[in-house]
Parts: structure tokens; C-alpha cells; sequence
């Protein structure tokens, strides 16, 4: 299970996210309302922590925005207001559940774990584009009957593509879902892991291949016989 955290007190962020990591999910954390709609929109989650309180956007725009744009992921509202047309505000917007601030480790495992549960339901364990299919947990690879492994930053690249089969991926992109903002990943990291992936679409005469743009990025490709 995925999680994206969006809290801009980088110390409460940061035990949550322990907290989280600890009982075995996986978890992105930012700290602004703009980073939370980029990376909600970018890849798939589990669930959105999202504070409300937030710089750029603050987190019922982000909600809002997130809704308009048709994403269902469930939204768990942080708060440090106790007033209830402020929870009130952020559930009509789409939020699905929210917790005021001081809140109890337990209960914080106990709601994410109940929302999860909810999403979890309709989780696909396979991505489909052209006439490649992704299984997200083995990060297997196939083509009809054939199949290869990949690493796991492989799929954590090819992921990215897949899940937004129709943009242009930038270099910085990649960088930023599949190292993290803080990491010395360069370019070069990039073109490697698009090159063992591009062998590997090779190997299984796949008819999707990945497109360099000169200075812009990265596209995925159907190539029709």
C-alpha cells in the first residue's frame, strides 16, 4: 500500500511517516499544497494524508482540485482547526475522513487502515498499455506468453510511463518518483535505466518502445506494423 503525505511541519511529517513506513507502507511525503497535486496526479496511491494548513495550495484546494480532475483516491484530512464547518468544508470538497491535531498514533493507524482497506479493493495488480502488461507486485513484465523480470527500479520507471501512457515524461520527473527530490540521481541514471528497459521491450518484441524529445523527455510509443 501507497501513501503520499502532505504535511508542512517537517518534524510531524517525518514521525509519521516513520510511524507508517514501520507497519510496512510505502510512503511519499511533501510539504506544500502544489508538490501534493503533482505527485497525487503523477502516481497512483493508496490513500492522500493531506494537512490543511498548507503553503501554495492549502489542503481543501488541493481536495478540490484533486476531485475536479475525477482522482478517487481517499483523502484523510488533517487538521489543527476544531470548528466543524472548517471539517465540514473538507469532507463536502471530497475529503473521506479527517483528525484533529494532537492526535494518537493508534487511531492514525487505525483510520489509514480502514481507508486502505476500502481502496484496496479495487486495486488492479496489472498495468496494461500496447501489448505490454506490468504486474506491479512480482514487477514482472510480459507479452503474452512471454516474460521477463524486472529490477526494481525498472518497474518503478516504466511504471511512471505506464500510468501516464499519454505525456511527455521529463527527465526531472523520473528523478523526483523514482529517487526522491533529495537524491544525487543525474541524467545519465535516467538514459541507464531507460536503456536496460528498452533491451527488455527488445527481448520481448514488444510493439511499445520509449521515445526520446531532444531537451523536453520521454514518451512512450505504440508501433504499429
Amino acid at each position: 500500500m501507497k501513501i503520499l503525505l502532505v504535511e508542512d511541519e517537517v518534524a510531524l511529517s517525518n514521525a509519521v511517516k516513520k510511524l507508517l513506513e514501520q507497519k510496512g507502507y510505502l510512503v511519499d511525503a511533501v510539504y506544500d499544497g502544489l508538490s501534493a497535486v503533482d505527485y497525487a496526479e503523477i502516481s497512483p496511491y493508496d490513500l492522500l494524508i493531506v494537512d490543511i494548513m498548507l503553503p501554495g495550495l492549502d489542503g481543501i484546494q488541493v481536495i478540490e482540485r484533486l476531485r475536479k480532475s475525477n482522482l478517487n483516491t481517499p483523502v484523510l484530512m488533517l487538521t489543527a482547526r476544531t470548528a466543524i464547518s472548517d471539517k465540514v468544508t473538507g469532507l463536502n470538497v471530497g475529503a473521506d475522513d479527517y483528525m484533529t491535531k494532537p492526535f494518537h498514533s493508534e487511531e492514525l493507524l487505525a483510520r489509514v487502515g480502514a481507508l486502505t482497506r476500502r481502496k484496496g479493493e479495487i486495486v488492479l495488480n496489472d498495468v496494461r498499455f500496447g501489448d505490454l502488461s506490468l504486474n506491479i507486485e512480482s514487477a514482472i513484465l510480459s507479452r503474452g506468453d512471454d516474460s521477463v523480470q524486472l529490477s526494481h527500479k525498472e518497474s518503478e520507471v516504466l511504471k511512471v510511463f505506464l500510468y501516464n501512457p499519454t505525456m511527455t515524461i521529463t527527465t526531472e520527473l523520473l528523478i523526483s518518483r523514482v529517487w526522491g527530490d533529495d537524491s544525487e540521481a543525474t541524467d545519465n541514471n535516467v538514459e541507464v535505466y531507460i536503456s536496460f528497459i528498452r533491451k527488455k521491450l527488445k527481448y520481448l518484441k514488444s510493439n511499445v518502445s520509449i521515445k526520446k524529445l531532444p531537451k523536453i523527455g520521454y514518451r512512450l510509443e505504440v508501433n504499429e506494423a
